[in-house]
């Protein structure tokens, strides 16, 4: 388990449980079908929890591009290790957009509405405006980013001054982040903050022999790429700033 494996695996794991429950609630004739958006949010931040629980110890769990290049920029990480991170994270997402498809194969087969589908795997606007979509991205990732630079171990004191690390504990915080994210600022675009988590399952959209598709959106694809980079480097000057 290298840190670069690690990010592979969490990252798919996010990526699997999050575009899992997309599916789930808005595939037809599944279990969970018409969730709603608190199963949709809540979901995704167990999804990240999981990820970190897994990748944290080998990687420090960024599973996201916006993470390790907001991480780089405020001197908390190697520039030299961010291709590699950045690498292994859409190779991640890939992977796990292609194992939800496997998994809700009939699901999609079952399904007429091609926008449902394609939802599935990467974000959209509920009202498209370009600019106030990529507002909507900056904010939510700027949130995330500037959070994560203020994250301290999960650990106690037993009593005689040594400290007692909590293990996957330490990944709660992050989850409840994207949790409230999703919950209060998610509604514009889907809350992507996070380009591999939209570019990556949206290559693979393309790819896949998706029953009745429609186009990958395209058009809208550099939004959720940029936006989340602009609001990780917003992030990361505000600490150098403050620091």
């Amino acid at each position: 388990m290298t840190p670069f494996v690690a990010e592979i695996i969490g990252t798919s794991l996010l990526i699997l449980l999050g575009g899992g429950i997309v599916a789930n609630d808005i595939l037809s004739k599944t279990k969970g079908h018409g969730g709603g958006w608190m199963t949709i949010t809540t979901a995704w931040g167990l999804a990240v929890f999981v990820g970190v629980v897994v990748a944290g110890p080998y990687s420090g769990a960024h599973l996201n591009p916006a993470v390790t290049l907001g991480l780089a920029i405020g001197g908390l990480f190697p520039w030299e290790d961010v291709p590699a991170y950045i690498a292994a994270e859409f190779i991640g997402a890939m992977i796990g957009s292609a194992l939800v498809y496997l998994m809700y194969k009939d699901h999609f087969d079952a399904t007429e509405d091609a926008g449902l589908k394609r939802a599935v795997f990467c974000t959209d606007p509920a009202i498209p405006n370009n600019f106030r979509n990529i507002i909507s991205e900056i904010i939510g990732t700027f949130v995330l980013i500037f959070c994560v630079f203020y994250f301290s171990g999960a650990e106690i004191n037993d009593g005689t001054g040594t400290k007692v690390g909590l293990g996957s504990i330490g990944a709660i915080p992050v989850a409840f982040v994207v949790w409230g994210i999703g919950l209060s600022l998610g509604g514009t675009t889907g809350y992507a903050i996070n380009p591999a988590r939209d570019l990556g399952p949206r290559i693979v959209h393309a790819l896949l022999p998706i029953k009745g598709k429609t186009d990958s959106g395209w058009s809208y694809a550099w939004i959720p790429v940029l936006g989340p980079i602009i609001g990780a480097v917003l992030a990361a000057l505000l600490y150098l700033a403050l620091n």
